[in-house]
């Protein structure tokens, strides 16, 4: 029978929590099994490090689980063994073996937790890196770009891996309370809300749907970008809110070079109402300073007038390219591309307002009467649960 697939988990920034460092540590175990729920497996906790075991078949699962688990530095497939020197140098030949393919360069590099082991960490490296060199002859070392490292760590037993893989990083899902995010069916929402995610902060989302000037096939599109999100926040709630008769109103009776702000003017009032009710603690958007006019200074600031709650705008300094970089990392961006409108871009107008002057604008807004709408879409917001069984796996 083959044996489990055993990996070492590596965590970063938790460990610069002083006083609570040890509730960000459970949130993390507990989030790791959640998201692991679907197979028998074993979490374990020792310093700095989780030891995650799963059935060997299962494997390819469990990794794309750990790649996209906010928290986790990285992760590697390791070896376990006795505290001997000589199973030690098994494992490590076994995994330099598989490591060197196309490499000619390596390091070990050997923490020894257990002070009781005979050999310190200096004299462990070389020895293993003896032992290396004379079984693979086409190799050298290379203590500062090598090809590969072996890494050994000496804790109760002796656990030896190779090359980590580069996890999400940042803090566990929800240590940071839960926000709002407004998630339409463009590149940068779903970006957005990946990069909350990964500062800990949960999330569940909020889209507008003007049927029938957005079809089902945009609300579809919305739908998916969830299901990428899923994978990063361990599940997500979407809330669809029915926005057209706002939109009709707003085409009637705004000024048309306003309407873009009204709208979301509009559906920030709505998203602070709901965020409110739901006791969400934030809000946030995909919106990036000058990428759009709707997202000038002036007009960013008239349209958050409606909460007095953190809006989180995480992109808010990025350009498109960036955007796109980590959207096809995350693996959004083919859903983002699908042809199917949003009511953003369906209303928008040909020459829109540049600088919104606070108060002018909301008086203008005001003045437009939308109370009775507002409330009438508030109570139509439709529930669409995407658990994490649901995930559509990332690009990476």
């Amino acid at each position: 029978m083959e044996q489990p697939a055993l990996y070492l988990v590596k965590v970063g920034e938790i460990l610069l929590k002083l006083g609570n460092r040890r509730d960000f540590e459970n949130r993390l175990k507990t989030d790791i099994r959640k998201r692991l729920s679907g197979m028998p497996h074993q979490v374990e906790y020792q310093p700095g490090r989780f030891f995650v075991q799963v059935a060997a078949d299962r494997a390819g699962e469990a990794e794309e689980i750990l790649s996209r688990t906010p928290g986790i530095n990285g992760w590697a497939r390791a070896l376990r063994t006795e505290k001997t020197f000589v199973e030690i140098e098994r494992a490590a030949l076994a995994i330099a073996g598989a490591a060197n393919v196309g490499a000619t360069t390596f390091k070990v590099e050997s923490r020894r937790s257990d002070k009781s082991f005979p050999l310190g960490s200096y004299e462990l490296s070389k020895e293993l890196g003896h032992s290396i060199l004379e079984a693979n002859p086409g190799l050298r070392v290379d203590l500062h770009e090598p090809g590969f490292t072996i890494n050994v760590e000496i804790r109760d037993r002796a656990f030896i891996y190779g090359n980590p893989t580069r996890g999400v990083r940042g803090l566990p899902v929800g240590t940071q309370g839960r926000g709002l995010l407004l998630l339409s069916g463009g590149i940068d929402s779903p970006v957005a809300g990946y990069m909350m995610a990964k500062r800990g902060l949960d999330l569940e989302a909020m889209y507008f749907h003007a049927w029938p000037y957005t079809s089902k096939e945009a609300h579809d599109k919305v739908k998916d970008l969830a299901r990428v999100l899923s994978g990063y926040t361990g599940g997500i709630t979407l809330w669809t809110v029915p926005f057209t008769d706002i939109q009709m109103a707003l085409k009637k009776g705004a000024r048309e070079d306003l309407t873009t702000l009204m709208m979301r003017a509009a559906m920030m009032e709505i998203a602070h109402a709901f965020a409110a009710r739901r006791r969400d603690t934030c809000i946030v958007t995909g919106e990036s300073l000058g990428q759009v006019a709707s997202q000038t200074a002036q007009n960013l600031r008239f349209t958050q007038f409606p909460t007095d709650l953190p809006v989180f705008r995480p992109l808010i300094g990025m350009d498109k390219e960036e955007t796109i970089a980590i959207a096809r990392a995350i693996g959004s961006f083919d859903i983002s591309v699908r042809p199917f409108e949003d009511c953003c871009v369906i209303f928008s107008p040909k020459h829109p307002l540049l600088k919104a002057d606070l108060e002018r604008e909301r008086a203008s807004y005001e003045a437009l009467g939308l109370g009775r709408l507002i409330e009438e879409a508030m109570a139509g917001i439709e529930k669409f649960e995407v658990p994490f069984s649901e995930r559509i796996p990332s690009g990476r």
